[in-house]
């Protein structure tokens, strides 16, 4: 046969010795690698069965040198291998050596002194711990999960930079990273006393007789149920364990108990963790019941919120949130919080609640990064009762359970109760604020609220603030800053369309009048109280009234005690159609002076002068009538007002009677006042019918 060409193709077989080689390199790999897990069973096997009680005085060395505190491992001590609970993929294939150790001690560093330094930072009757090996190389210890009986630990915070949890030198974070999965404890008692934050408590916590189902404890309140703010329930453990606590924070008692979950997963994203609490902070009664899902900065916070107490007020020791005096107060809601130390994050969602008898809704949200802590949204009352805002405006609510309300004297009249501006800097605020009906003993007829609040460095602003009134509006501004001593305060308001007849329901005769108040009110005063902004005021006040009636049963129905006496004085009993009231003041000081007052009437007009000084809320008014033309007015001779704002002092002036043209209004003095009054005229008036606008020319005409 003939031999195949160079060109022909067939297989090509390998050589004999190229075959040889890769037998050889194969079987070295398999022996190599039978060896190496040999060496793994072996060593897995000493682990196993090694006593390594032997090995406490080391491991007690090594471990205090590391973390720059004693420690020491005093019982029994075991290490067997095992899966960790979180594995998955092939990595569960990979055992895990689980440490157990008993009666375990670790001290305090040395920088602890005083009794603390007497005391171990834990101690825990027995521990296991799930470890993984390869991280070990990098200083990094991976914990799966970790398994306490009965620790004890003794929490101390002197500053900042000196936390007894650190394991660290002189407070500082040691070199080792520690990342724990779980965390399951079983009794355990913890001691804070955190100067930082003026913390001083006890927790203690021990497992219940029998396990309780999330679900039965979230739902137990009716108003949860079908409740789209209630907390998720889904895949939530049941609640295992009972805590209690009782201690002091800034100062202020807090007590409290209630129930946990078993197993605290520390990384995100894990099974959430039930949390459950009755607690007493001071005068405030806190519940809550939901999850959290991510405890290393506590995000994931869920909770079905319930708040009461006897003040707003009452909050500040244990929140940092600068709120008003109130009367007694309850709020249920959705609370989402992510804390941290320098950026926590505080939502309240669609809580409802009331403030003394009136009632509150809405969504707030709670900051603590920047300069100061911030409270930002958006609150709406739809049945908002007067006497609930009284701290507010520093008005006496007559709460004996607060030390910081005083009673405003007997003699006086203005509210006197400071505000409280040494905690305005402790927070800022942007909040809106809408009422709907507004209640009033007296049943003024205020039928809105709204206001935007602004606090921003301890300066407070109402802007835009609007009430409406007696089917009008008043409307404007008020800035209180209290970053000044005394506070410096500043009121721009107008008024304007306030029905006669809806201020004054109850009086027959005002019913067919189609008269209105208009006003202005621009003042900025110094001051902690209303009473001593008051006193210090400066600015003007301009008033104009049309087509009204005045009588002592209107005044007393106003409330109005000097006019009360006044008009009884003018006119007895009987009730005065007004034709137009106009009114200009100037005020410096706290004096307020008279630069145009008079009432108009079919029979007489009645000029007032005089000052009314809000330092001593002093009287010092003459009033004095004209008669028109040929009419008969019964009182020719001037009155007086003297006395106080409260106890008034009204008489006829003696000596002889003033001549008959001395009563009548310094139509020359009283021209450039009666011109500042022209725009509050009504404009819904037809210019002739206006008697206020006839009345303002003619005063300007006869300069």
């Amino acid at each position: 046969m003939n031999k195949p060409s160079a060109h022909q193709s067939g297989p090509v077989r390998a050589a004999p010795g190229r075959r040889k080689r890769r037998s050889s390199w194969q079987r070295i790999l398999a022996w190599v690698a039978g060896i190496l897990a040999l060496l793994v069973l072996i060593v897995m096997v000493v682990i196993a069965t090694f006593d390594w009680n032997r090995m406490k005085a080391t491991i007690n060395e090594r471990a205090s040198a590391a973390l720059h505190r004693s420690f020491e491992i005093k019982g029994d001590l075991s290490v067997n291998w095992g899966r960790a609970d979180d594995a998955a993929g092939w990595r569960s294939w990979i055992p895990s050596p689980i440490i157990r150790a008993n009666d375990i001690h670790i001290g305090n560093p040395d920088w602890v002194d005083g009794k603390a330094a007497d005391q171990s930072f834990a101690d825990v009757e027995s521990a296991e711990v799930a470890l993984r090996l390869l991280p070990l190389l990098g200083k990094h210890l991976s914990v799966p999960w970790v398994r306490l009986t009965g620790p004890s630990l003794n929490l101390i915070r002197r500053d900042a930079k000196h936390a007894n949890w650190n394991f660290g030198s002189d407070g500082e974070p040691g070199s080792w990273s520690v990342d724990l999965g779980q965390l399951r404890v079983a009794k355990a008692s913890i001691d804070l006393n955190d100067k930082v934050s003026d913390a001083d408590f006890k927790i203690t916590i021990d497992p219940l007789e029998k396990s309780i189902a999330f679900a039965n404890l979230i739902g137990d309140d009716p108003k949860d149920k079908g409740d789209n703010n209630t907390p998720a329930k889904a895949n939530v453990q049941d609640f295992a364990y009972a805590w209690t606590a009782k201690g002091k924070y800034h100062g202020a008692p807090i007590e409290g108990k209630g129930k946990l979950g078993s197993v605290l997963n520390v990384r995100e994203g894990r099974q959430p963790f039930p949390l459950q609490a009755d607690a007493r902070l001071g005068g405030v009664h806190v519940r809550l019941t939901g999850t959290l899902t991510d405890p290393t900065d506590l995000s994931g916070l869920d909770l079905q919120l319930r708040l009461s107490g006897g003040s707003m007020a009452q909050l500040y020791p244990y929140t940092g949130m600068t709120l008003p005096d109130t009367p007694p107060f309850s709020t249920s809601g959705h609370l989402t919080a992510r804390i941290q130390p320098d950026d926590s994050r505080y939502h309240y969602e669609n809580f409802v609640g009331k403030v003394g008898d009136s009632d509150l809704a809405g969504t707030l949200t709670y900051t603590t990064a920047g300069d100061r802590p911030k409270l930002e949204g958006k609150l709406r009352s739809e049945k908002l009762r007067l006497a609930d805002l009284g701290p507010l405006i520093g008005a006496d609510t007559g709460s004996k359970d607060s030390a910081t309300l005083a009673e405003t004297p007997k003699d006086k009249l203005l509210p006197n109760v400071e505000f409280r501006t040494d905690r305005w800097n402790a927070m800022d605020a942007d909040v809106t604020f809408e009422g709907g009906k507004v209640i009033q003993d007296a049943g003024l007829p205020i039928s809105g609220l709204s206001t935007h609040v602004v606090m921003d460095n301890a300066r407070l602003t109402l802007d835009p603030l609007g009430v409406g009134l007696a089917n009008g509006k008043v409307s404007g501004s008020v800035i209180l800053d209290g970053r000044k001593k005394p506070m410096h305060g500043k009121a721009d308001l107008k008024a304007r369309g306030l029905g006669l007849k809806q201020l004054f329901p109850k009086v027959e005769e005002m019913q067919a009048s189609f008269g209105q108040i208009n006003g202005d009110i621009d003042l900025s005063a110094t001051g902690q109280s209303v009473a001593s902004l008051m006193g210090r005021s400066d600015g003007d006040v301009r008033l104009l009234m049309d087509d009204g009636a005045i009588s002592k049963e209107l005044m007393e129905t106003a409330g109005l005690n000097v006019a009360n006496i006044v008009i009884s004085k003018l006119f007895g009993d009987k009730q005065v159609k007004i034709d137009c009231a106009a009114a200009n003041f100037g005020v410096k000081d706290g004096l307020m002076s008279t630069r145009l007052a008079v009432f108009d009437t079919d029979n007489a007009t009645i000029d007032i002068s005089g000052t009314i000084n809000f330092k001593n809320e002093q009287l010092d008014l003459d009033i004095k009538p004209k008669t028109k033309g040929l009419r008969i007015f019964s009182l020719r001779s001037p009155l007086y007002v003297r006395g106080t704002l409260a106890n008034p002092d009204v008489g006829v002036q003696k000596g002889a009677l003033i001549a008959k043209g001395a009563a009548a209004v310094a139509l020359a003095a009283v021209a450039a006042p009666a011109a500042a009054l022209i725009p509050l005229i009504a404009p819904s008036h037809e210019e002739d019918d206006n008697r206020c606008g006839a009345l303002l020319k003619k005063l300007q005409a006869e300069e």
